[in-house]
């Protein structure tokens, strides 16, 4: 299944290579900026019934374009981005229907449960999804926070996921290595995602054709949706007309769920 995103930078819809964000914009590489406002997106997908997706804050100046986005399209993103049990309620009474946690879940390299528990309490594991964005190192997944600079102890296994699964409702994943570089799924890391996670699971990074759509989807036995960004003509792409991405999603939409090892 198709998930849309909105990507905000500096207040704009964006689309950029995932691993070049840092602080400070150094070597910061955009492929796309769109002259539409984030509300623009949000009620083409809205039209098109495109729930489940993504509006992610990279970084600060992004809040009016993020709130402006959830108004258009109440209760159909979610939102993510500097998301913290301050603020959490809030982004959900400004209309996201899930709020995406990342860094502020993990200090110094490891998990905070504590952290996880508290959000859970103040607004339920329902309206949860756990950002486990990661890059690949020594043969295995560990989760990178902090704009994806920097790596965590938290390895993106079967224990990991199983046992975070208590507490969200979904999990996001981007696979920061090929975020943005429209050169190809990490086709390995949606296989264990759809494996490993008893819960649903959207990933994102290096989509570049509808063949990657059909391939996720066959894959993973439909347990795992995709973000395409840089890819999709809306946002400048060449490889994926958005038309197109609807139009999987409806041919899909009442088909029966495999399993992994393409079993009903």
């Amino acid at each position: 299944m198709f998930r849309p995103c909105i990507d905000l930078h500096e207040g704009k819809v964006k689309q950029i290579v995932g691993g070049s964000l840092q602080d400070g914009g150094a070597g910061l590489r955009t492929n796309f900026v769109s002259e539409r406002p984030a509300s623009w997106f949000a009620e083409l997908y809205q039209r098109d019934g495109l729930t489940g997706g993504h509006v992610i804050q990279l970084g600060s100046g992004n809040e009016a374009a993020a709130r402006e986005a959830l108004a258009a399209f109440p209760g159909g993103l979610h939102l993510g981005g500097g998301v913290n049990l301050d603020n959490a309620r809030g982004w959900l009474d400004a209309g996201a229907s899930h709020v995406i946690v990342t860094s502020w879940v993990f200090r110094d390299g490891q998990l905070d449960f504590d952290r996880v528990r508290a959000l859970v309490a103040a607004i339920g594991k329902e309206r949860l999804v756990l950002d486990l964005s990661c890059r690949l190192r020594d043969g295995d997944y560990w989760v990178v926070t902090d704009r994806w600079q920097k790596f965590t102890e938290f390895k993106v296994n079967e224990d990991a996921l199983t046992r975070l699964a208590a507490y969200c409702a979904e999990f996001l994943v981007h696979a920061v290595d090929v975020e943005g570089l429209c050169q190809g799924v990490d086709l390995a890391l949606v296989e264990h995602l759809a494996r490993w996670s008893p819960i649903p699971v959207t990933y994102a990074g290096g989509a570049r054709s509808l063949a990657d759509l059909e391939e996720v989807t066959w894959a993973s036995g439909g347990r795992v949706h995709l973000t395409i960004g840089s890819a999709l003509d809306i946002f400048g792409g060449s490889g994926v007309r958005y038309a197109d991405a609807v139009a999987f999603n409806r041919r899909t939409a009442n088909q029966p769920r495999m399993n992994t090892d393409g079993h009903g």
